[in-house]
């Protein structure tokens, strides 16, 4: 079943998502070489509880921790760990959901530990190009497959890089994971038809090499996933609502480059 939000509670998500954007620009500057993962969960845990948040993926299905971050070719759900330092040129996605006053809210970013290669740049700078095209496409009366389109053409046909189907967007509120599901690939004019109300994340995984994950390591520790072939992967994620004036970003970081989505 999908929930369609008032304008009230669309409020109320987007001064959750807020925390979850200031919690993304502190790390900008906190994150560098050096850095222990152990220390980014616990000053994200401090960050969302100082703001008078609640970090709602500790318990999830027995997940214990207020982050998942994940490094290089960890496509997502890694584990926060003591004693993993992060090296110069790491790709690092930190990734949270936060409830605010039973509000919630959920995004993910990647972050350039010190100097990334090039290559990697381009990764990231196409990864999140790729979830600015998907929103564009959030619109009343398009479908879901207009969103995994956008993102895919870009992607792949575009750049050449995997886009992983295996995990994908959905609904947000009034728990973390709702329907709709939101594919990050696609067929225009195909899928569920978007209506003034819902609100959903965008969350491309793009990757080096191919699209496939693999689970080895999931097995291991119960939750991280890992691509296939090796290669490093990005992530970018907005909760967005839709509107009749078109999609509004709920967790924006940046009011500038965001304008004519808030």
């Amino acid at each position: 079943m999908i929930s369609l939000k008032s304008p009230r509670e669309i409020a109320a998500m987007k001064e959750s998502g807020a925390i979850i954007a200031g919690m993304h620009l502190m790390l900008r500057d906190y994150i560098k070489p050096g850095l222990d993962t152990w220390d980014i969960e616990l000053k994200c845990k401090e960050y969302i509880e100082s703001h008078g948040g609640v970090p709602l993926q500790i318990g999830f299905e027995g997940f214990k921790y207020a982050t998942t971050i994940s490094i290089n070719n960890e496509v997502a759900h890694g584990l926060p760990r003591k004693g993993l330092k992060l090296k110069d040129g790491d790709l690092l996605k930190v990734d949270t959901v936060v409830g605010l006053d039973g509000a919630v809210s959920d995004s993910a970013w990647s972050y350039a530990v010190g100097k990334v290669s090039p290559e990697v740049q381009k990764l990231m700078d196409v990864t999140k190009k790729s979830l600015y095209l998907g929103i564009d496409q959030a619109q009343v009366g398009n479908r879901i497959g207009d969103i995994g389109w956008a993102i895919q053409d870009y992607a792949e046909n575009e750049h050449g890089y995997g886009d992983v189907r295996q995990y994908i967007g959905h609904g947000v509120g009034p728990t973390m994971h709702e329907d709709p599901q939101v594919p990050h690939f696609g067929k225009p004019g195909h899928g569920l038809r978007l209506k003034e109300g819902m609100v959903i994340t965008i969350e491309p995984m793009l990757t080096l090499g191919g699209w496939e994950v693999d689970t080895d390591q999931t097995e291991e520790d119960g939750w991280t996933v890992t691509t296939a072939d090796g290669s490093w992967s990005a992530q970018y994620e907005h909760m967005i609502a839709i509107t009749k004036d078109g999609p509004k970003i709920l967790t924006s970081q940046d009011p500038d480059i965001d304008a004519k989505y808030l």
